[in-house]
Order: structure tokens, then sequence, then C-alpha cells
């Protein structure tokens, strides 16, 4: 009996190391797959795209987009489902159900939100914004464009809640914000005299005053006047605005997988993504006499100026 004692304790330390090499296997694996499901209205080229990205660089879990169409109330959705919303007639549907699962809303602007919620906060929703911050676009401005101090800025009666915002950020930076109505985007008066007052424009994220109709007279009227405009967004680059920051679909991915490992709880009731880039347009750069801009060194700096406190 006395010699079966150590064998006997040696079978239960070895046990118990076995028990804790399976332990810590089964907190290192997932105990199961998340539900990611992204929604939108059309089931187009690039949505399909970008959830086979999103699948790609997550395998653990179980990715699928299914059409606005073929889905039920949210509330009938399971509770563990991690809903990613890809245009705005996804969101209309998701807020006509104050219940179901923890939704991400991708690639919303501040002024789509403000039609939509009125500055309530939705305790399921997360909104992940389109437009740029505007003390980024302020950072862009003052780092290509140093010796400006007047910042003109046209507002619609939708983008006007964004100016107290606007205000509070230039101030840090020493500059003044100029703004002026455009109330009739026919009426050129508004546009003339922002241009008497700034020295640069800042473009809002507001379609009403940015769109293919007004592209023309926004652009030749700053250049008249030998005037940089700054944003509102990639696209007026291209047409032929100086610059502007934004986030392409690589920056997206990197957002939701960051939020995707994070439990719904957690994530952030509202959120710009931390992955940026800049675009230039150095033809408008050279017309204006302004030294050519390195996107990917800019970004870097204003990246870098971020993350200081």
């Amino acid at each position: 009996m006395g010699q079966r004692g150590p064998w006997k304790a040696l079978g239960i330390h070895r046990c118990l190391g076995i028990c804790l090499i399976l332990l810590g296997m089964l907190l290192a694996t997932p105990l199961r797959a998340a539900d990611v499901l992204l929604t939108a209205s059309e089931g187009s080229d690039s949505v399909r795209t970008f959830t086979e990205e999103l699948a790609t660089q997550r395998p653990q879990d179980q990715v699928r987009f299914v059409p606005l169409a073929q889905l039920p109330a949210p509330s009938q959705l399971p509770a563990a489902t991690r809903l990613i919303l890809l245009d705005p007639q996804s969101l209309d549907w998701r807020l006509q159900d104050p219940q179901g699962p923890a939704t991400l809303v991708l690639r919303i602007s501040r002024l789509q939100a403000q039609q939509r919620l009125q500055g309530a906060p939705h305790p399921k929703l997360s909104l992940l914004w389109s437009d740029p911050p505007l003390s980024r676009q302020l950072r862009l401005i003052h780092k290509v464009l140093p010796q400006v101090r007047r910042v003109g800025v046209l507002y619609s009666e939708d983008s006007q809640f964004l100016l107290k915002e606007l205000r509070d950020a230039a101030q840090s930076m020493e500059m003044e914000i100029v703004v002026e109505p455009w109330d009739s985007t026919n009426d050129s008066r508004p546009l003339q005299n922002l241009l008497r007052n700034s020295q640069v424009l800042l473009g809002l994220d507001d379609p009403k005053l940015y769109n293919p109709k007004t592209v023309k007279n926004l652009l030749l009227s700053s250049y008249a006047r030998q005037q940089a405009l700054i944003g509102p967004n990639a696209g007026f680059v291209r047409a032929g605005s100086l610059a502007s920051t934004y986030s392409d679909q690589q920056d997206w991915l990197q957002t939701l997988d960051s939020l995707l490992d994070q439990a719904p709880p957690h994530w952030p009731r509202e959120l710009y993504p931390a992955a940026f880039k800049v675009l230039s347009n150095p033809q408008v750069a050279r017309s204006l006499g302004i030294e050519e801009i390195d996107p990917q060194a800019v970004a870097h700096q204003l990246s870098e100026g971020e993350k200081r406190p």
C-alpha cells in the first residue's frame, strides 16, 4: 500500500499537467466562429469583392453577403450576428426596428447620419464615418499651405451643424473659419463673397453644394482667384481640387478587421478609420504655383501628428 502512494501522486500530477495544456489550447482557440453578415440594397461587383476580401482576412469567421430584400426584420436575426450595413438604404431598414443585433454602419457620412438620427445616438449602432475628419482636413491645409489663416467654407442648411466643430478645430491651429451660406447654387454671389474674404476653400461633404452640377463653377471661380479647394473627397481631387485625405477599401478592411476582433459591447458609437491616405492633383498644384505635394509623406506626417497627445 505504501509503495503505491508515490506512483498515484505522479499520475495525478501528470493528469493535472495534461488538463492545463488542454485548457490553454481551449482558451487560445475561439469557441465558435462569428457570423458576420453584410447587407446592402444591391449586390454590386464592388460589394462582392469587399465581402470576399473580408472573408479572406477572417477565415475563422463565417462572412457572407445577403441582399437587403432577402433579410427578415432586424429583430428576427440571431442576437450573436455581427451585422454590417453598406449603404443608406440598409441603415433605413435597420432604424425601423429598435431590436436586433449589434450593427456596424460602414461608410456613412456625417450629414447622412444627422438626417436620419438627428444627433441622437442609437444603442445598437456603431457609425463608421466616410467623410474625412474636419480637423484632419485643416491639418492638411496647414501642411501644404502653411501661410493660410482664413479658411472659407460654404454650407447649406443640411451641413450647418458641422460649423461649430470646424471652428473649434481651427482655433487650436490659429486659423479663422469664414463661412457663407449657399442656399441656391445657381446664385454665384455667396461663392464670390467667400473667395474675396478667404485664402483657401475647404469643401464639406455636402451633396447639395458639391456635386457634378456645381463642380465647374466651384473650380473655375476659385482658380480664377488663384485659390485652392481642399476636399471634400477624393472624387473632387480627381475633378480638380488640390488635395484631400480619404480612406480607401483596404483602410476600411483594416478598420473592420480590428473591430471584429472585439466584442460588440466594446464597439465605439462612432469612429473615423485610423488608416487613411492623401490624394493630390499635381496639375492643379502647378497651375496655382504650389510646391508639388508628396501624398505618402504628408499622410505619414498627419498620422504621426494624430498619434501624439
